[in-house]
């Protein structure tokens, strides 16, 4: 689907209209920095901000021990507030089965909603599924098709987690949240901080009137370039998403990847079958994940198979 959007869109679907608010949870031990605001009201005492610092790179460990060896990665980011019978939902239920066929880790905010039916789709289809959550006093539990979940008390944490263990994103509908891990990845990308992953947006109805802001107003004024809005990809059909994906894959990376190996002495755990993944095409010098390898062999998108050899433990 061509991502031009001269056309005036349809008004969008009303996410969650009848949903009951969720129950908020008792605060078991949270940070009172993350949980209340503390932390953002400005300076403090140095010994509480010494001690929150250690509490953030605490987190930032429990991440990195955990996500290290997923394996390639594939984020869907989307809103928590649309049911499992929504169309956007249906669609993200799509790319959850589609990324797990090809051998990708699906990884959410790990909540209800889109997250849900990506994570369910994975699942489902023989893939690892992973979460990586926020602790908020008004969200709900873990959805329940989760084979990792790692929950969070700082949201810049949580986001460097959804970016940095993935190399392409699934963006459907969603509010505040979804367009700040919109901007989050196409500013890194735009400023060279990230490579230039596939950015790709689902929900076509619902992203045209950004999409024209962008190109109308914002390329306009110079405050982006053209370049910049046209690397996003706007599609509502998942074999168009999952080519755009492949491509990347395969051009940039050749899927290339060998996992990392736990170390004994740091008291690290494999993930079971979904830890390893090596491209068979070239059985050279292993490339980490991140790294360029040669061009590979485009895959047969209407015969999906594991693209991503997976082994053993």
């Amino acid at each position: 689907m061509p991502n031009d959007i001269d056309s005036d869109p349809p008004p969008p679907a009303t996410a969650g209209a009848d949903r009951p608010p969720a129950v908020a949870r008792p605060s078991d031990g949270w940070s009172a920095a993350a949980f209340e605001g503390e932390f953002l009201r400005g300076p403090r005492p140095r010994r509480r901000e010494t001690r929150e610092l250690f509490r953030m790179a605490a987190e930032f460990v429990r991440g990195f021990r955990t996500f290290h060896f997923i394996g390639p990665c594939v984020t869907v980011f989307g809103s928590a507030r649309f049911p499992q019978e929504h169309r956007y939902c249906a669609l993200a239920h799509q790319m959850g089965a589609r990324l797990a066929r090809a051998g990708f880790v699906t990884m959410t905010g790990g909540g209800p909603g889109i997250m849900e039916a990506a994570n369910r789709g994975a699942r489902e289809n023989g893939g690892m599924s992973v979460g990586s959550r926020i602790r908020l006093p008004h969200e709900e539990d873990a959805n329940p098709y989760l084979d990792v979940d790692v929950e969070f008390d700082y949201f810049f944490i949580r986001k460097v987690m959804l970016l940095k263990y993935s190399m392409g994103f699934i963006i459907l509908p969603g509010g505040f949240g979804t367009l700040d891990e919109l901007f989050d990845a196409t500013t890194l990308i735009q400023t060279g901080k990230m490579h230039g992953f596939p950015v790709v947006l689902m929900g076509a109805d619902y992203w045209q009137p950004l999409m024209a802001f962008m190109r109308r107003t914002m390329v306009a004024a110079g405050t982006i370039a053209a370049a910049d809005v046209d690397r996003i990809l706007v599609t509502d059909v998942p074999e168009e998403a999952m080519a755009h994906l492949l491509d990347f894959a395969t051009s940039s990376f050749g899927l290339r990847w060998r996992p990392y190996k736990p170390l004994w002495f740091l008291r690290e755990q494999p993930l079971g079958d979904n830890e390893a993944s090596v491209d068979p095409a070239d059985p050279g010098d292993p490339a980490e994940q991140g790294e360029q390898g040669e061009q590979g062999d485009r895959p047969d998108l209407d015969d999906p198979v594991d693209l991503i050899e997976r082994t053993g433990a």
